[in-house]
């Protein structure tokens, strides 16, 4: 969940308090929040970055600290595209022009998210080039700063989502038109991180496995996409949804989701997480249990409630250790 408190990429200590809380409340696998590859990839002026090794060190202290409570360090690695150039959310919604410190959005095809959004660039096959290297050189940082997992993001009508859609992508070269063309961005990047990630650490790929309109990417490319993924060694895909479509209508039930997580999981045979108002132990258990997904995303309840893995446990009659620090609570 984007923290949106970054000064010029650099994590501090609210960054520090947020993630160690977390990794002290029993938490298997952190993934910090979408970083910027780019400066230009940010949200908001305040996300997170890896653009530049002078972010490395406050990262690092960060991920020494979740490992030390015994739970792993991971990072997403994102580019904002045509959705860049905005306030922090609680100072408004209006884009950020130039004189307010904002930039040029960036995307496949000149075309706005909506009117709120800029028209951003239509970016070159020279800057597309450039882009995957960023992505590359961006995870060869985070081995540095000592995270120990990869997720590319590649959902919410984020820039390789923006990719991927037809409704997003109009390009008439290698980048775009089939399907096999606006996967090329995303393959390509994958190619280029794992020559920079060691083989040995887990790379994760979070889609919008539907946008949930008609004409737009749909749980079948999902799978077909999951399935080149698999071929280029990616051990999980982190099944979200949507945010590439204005007009997009979802129904947001407990766990709607998940079949989309089972979807992937069973049509391209590879592991997938499930994500999405997902907010009792009992009903992440029984998620597991019944083979719809093998692992357990939790965003918003998480910012809730830090311990939730501590109080899940309980709940579930699961002996966990907790921080010495905090044993006589246990009981």
């Amino acid at each position: 969940m984007c923290q949106y408190s970054a000064i010029e990429g650099v994590a501090n200590d609210w960054h520090l308090v947020h993630l160690g809380s977390r990794a002290v409340g029993g938490a298997g696998l952190i993934i910090a929040e979408a970083c910027a590859v780019t400066a230009e990839g940010r949200i908001t002026p305040n996300d997170l970055g890896l653009w530049n090794d002078e972010q490395i060190p406050a990262l690092k202290r960060i991920t020494d600290f979740i490992k030390e409570q015994g739970s792993v360090a991971g990072i997403q690695l994102a580019h904002a595209g045509r959705k860049a150039s905005f306030p922090q959310p609680w100072r408004g919604t209006a884009l950020l022009t130039k004189d307010q410190g904002g930039w040029e959005p960036v995307a496949p095809t000149a075309i706005a998210f909506n009117d709120k959004y800029a028209q951003p660039h239509e970016l070159s096959t020279a800057e597309i080039g450039l882009l995957i290297h960023q992505f590359a050189e961006a995870a060869s940082r985070a081995h540095q700063a000592g995270f120990q997992l990869i997720e590319l993001h590649a959902a919410h009508g984020y820039l390789i989502n923006e990719f991927l859609s037809p409704l997003s992508n109009h390009r008439k070269d290698d980048y775009g038109g089939s399907f096999e063309n606006r996967c090329r961005f995303l393959l390509e990047i994958v190619k280029a991180v794992k020559e920079k990630w060691p083989s040995n650490l887990p790379l994760f790929v979070r889609i919008s496995a539907t946008e949930w309109v008609e004409g737009g990417w749909t749980i079948n490319d999902s799978i077909a996409l999951s399935k080149e993924l698999k071929n280029l060694g990616i051990d999980l895909i982190d099944c979200s949804s949507g945010g590439n479509a204005a007009n997009a209508k979802i129904a947001l039930t407990p766990g709607y989701q998940v079949p989309l997580a089972k979807a992937v999981r069973d049509g391209a045979a590879i592991l997938t997480g499930a994500v999405g108002l997902i907010t009792n132990a009992k009903q992440a258990q029984t998620i597991l249990e019944q083979g719809e997904a093998d692992l357990i995303f939790l965003g918003r309840e998480l910012l809730r409630d830090p311990y939730f893995p501590l109080h899940a446990a309980k709940e579930l009659g699961v002996e966990i250790v907790w921080p010495e620090q905090y044993q006589r609570a246990k009981k």
